[in-house]
Formats: structure tokens, C-alpha cells, sequence
């Protein structure tokens, strides 16, 4: 993960090396050769994901006008923004993974993806569920992820076979669930400390969907995030409605832009996950800006 363009990039190997010294933590290493059981540890995942996805945006050297993330995604946004600076950003997450590791005991919790439903419909089977599942992001029309207790999640899983795909996801915890609660007042004070600009361009919140302009409200919705839904499907229309009409995905995996896809299908979108994007990224970008 990244190793491409560390190679061909100075600013993407810095990135790497920035990342290692404030963490005291071989990141390239990691990123490039794992092992896979340590980069799949959240506290580790979580900057390894930052620090590639800042290494590949700094290598294009594209700045955008707005930006959103998923969940950890957001830090990301934040960073490109000048909101955080990169190695504050990454010792934040790292703190971040490792305290929504601990917050609820192992085999306790669990997350699956629903396809085939309405949100509505999801929440709706959420209520009936006996236990405590909650609908946490809300990716696309058909496709919404729940977690909660483990023994509720199967539940739900149960009722609604027949009606729905239900994939258990293989994640350590039950994350962006109000069982994160603990693991959000963990980090406050991580959060307090930092420091955190006005964003050169807005960042659109997982938690409301609206544009962070102002650095105070950047810090609230990054706390409030860690135990609240992630409401995509919500932040890709708004963007929309505010005028975005190219979604580029920077970072290792095209996920969200299947999901942009979902939402809206007609709209322009690529994934960046190696510098063989590089040339497209740039050609669609300029043009959309009207550049050539």
C-alpha cells in the first residue's frame, strides 16, 4: 500500500517518513510489507490509510475545492484542507483507532451491510430487533451498514433473510454505533490539544452532511463522528446540490467511488489509488475546471 509512489514521488516518501517520525513507527514498513495482522489492527490501519492517501494526493499535487470522508476518510479531508496538519492528523488517528479498539470488548460487537433495503426499511427492522442495532453509515439508496451487540446484529441478520443480502463485515468492534461513546470522550481531550484552522475549502461532515468552514466545528464534528453515524449517501447529494460535479477518490481502494455511483450514476467520478491514475485524475480535473 503506497509503495508505487513513494517510489516515484519525493513529497509521497516524505509523506511516509513524516507519518514514521511522529509516531516512532516504521509507517513504510508497514504500508509497504506489513504484516498483514499488524496493518489490520485498527490503531494501525487507521495511519496507514491517512498517510497513504496524503502521500498519493501531495504526489498529484491537485488541490480540490471541497472535499468529504468516510469516517477515518474525514481526517484525510481535514488535512488536505490545512484544517489539521499532517502529523498532528496521524497521531490523532492513531489514538482514535486504538481507543474504538478498547471500547468494547472483543466478540462483543459486530457490524454487516444491508443491500437490497431502504434506510427506512433498515431502521425500521433495527427497532424490531431484539438488543441494540443501530443503522451507522448510510452508503447508498440500497446499501446501509448496521452495528450494535453482536447477538442483535445476528438477529437482524435472521429476520431479514429472504428480504435483503446481509454480509457480516470482518471488523474488530462496532464502529460509528452509540456503543463508541466511550472511545468519543477518550479523544476529546486529544481533540482540545490539537490545533485546528479554518479550512481553505469546506469539508463536508459524515455526521451532518453540511460544509465545515470554521476550525472550532471542524473539532466538534470529528469528535461527535467517532459514535455517530456516517451519513454519505447525505454528503455526496449535498455536494451535488452545492455544485460538485467530479468525485475523485484519492486513497488505496475505489469503495466510495462505487458508492458515488450508487447514488448518483450519471455523475464523473475516478478512484486514485496508484500513480498510473495520476494522468486521468489530471485530465478530468483541468477539464472541469475549464484548464484545457
Amino acid at each position: 500500500m503506497g509503495r508505487e509512489v513513494a517510489r516515484v514521488s519525493e513529497a509521497a516518501a516524505q509523506t511516509f517518513s513524516e507519518a514514521s517520525s511522529a509516531l516512532d513507527l516504521d509507517v513504510s514498513q508497514l504500508c509497504f510489507d506489513g504484516p498483514a495482522e499488524t496493518l489490520g489492527l485498527t490503531e494501525f490501519t487507521q495511519p496507514a490509510i491517512l498517510t497513504t492517501s496524503i502521500a498519493l494526493l501531495r504526489a498529484l499535487g491537485e488541490t480540490p475545492d471541497c472535499a468529504a470522508g468516510h469516517s477515518l476518510g474525514e481526517y484525510t479531508a481535514h488535512v488536505a484542507a490545512g484544517t489539521l496538519a499532517f502529523t498532528e492528523a496521524v497521531r490523532l488517528v492513531r489514538e482514535r483507532g486504538r481507543l474504538m479498539q478498547v471500547a468494547v470488548p472483543e466478540g462483543q460487537g459486530a457490524m454487516a451491510a444491508v443491500m437490497g433495503l431502504t434506510s427506512a426499511r433498515v431502521i425500521e427492522a433495527c427497532a424490531a430487533a431484539p438488543g441494540y442495532v443501530e443503522p451507522v453509515n448510510f452508503n447508498s439508496p440500497a446499501q446501509t451498514v448496521v452495528a450494535g451487540e453482536r447477538a442483535a446484529v445476528e438477529s437482524l441478520a435472521a429476520a431479514l433473510k429472504g428480504q435483503a443480502r446481509v454480509v457480516p463485515l470482518s471488523v474488530s468492534a462496532p464502529f460509528h454505533s452509540r456503543l463508541m461513546q466511550p472511545a468519543a470522550e477518550g479523544l476529546r481531550p486529544r481533540l482540545e490539544a490539537a490545533t485546528f484552522n479554518t479550512p481553505t475549502f469546506p469539508v463536508y461532515s459524515n455526521v451532518d452532511a453540511l460544509p465545515v468552514t470554521d476550525g472550532a466545528k471542524a473539532r466538534e464534528m470529528l469528535y461527535e463522528q467517532v459514535a455517530s453515524a456516517v451519513r454519505w449517501e447525505s454528503c455526496i447529494l449535498r455536494m451535488l446540490e452545492d455544485g460538485v460535479t467530479l468525485f475523485v477518490e484519492i486513497g488505496p481502494g475505489k469503495v466510495l467511488t462505487g458508492l458515488v455511483g450508487r447514488i448518483v450514476p450519471q455523475v464523473a467520478r475516478l478512484n486514485v489509488e496508484t500513480p498510473e491514475h495520476f494522468a486521468e485524475a489530471r485530465t478530468l480535473i483541468h477539464a472541469t475546471r475549464g484548464l484545457g
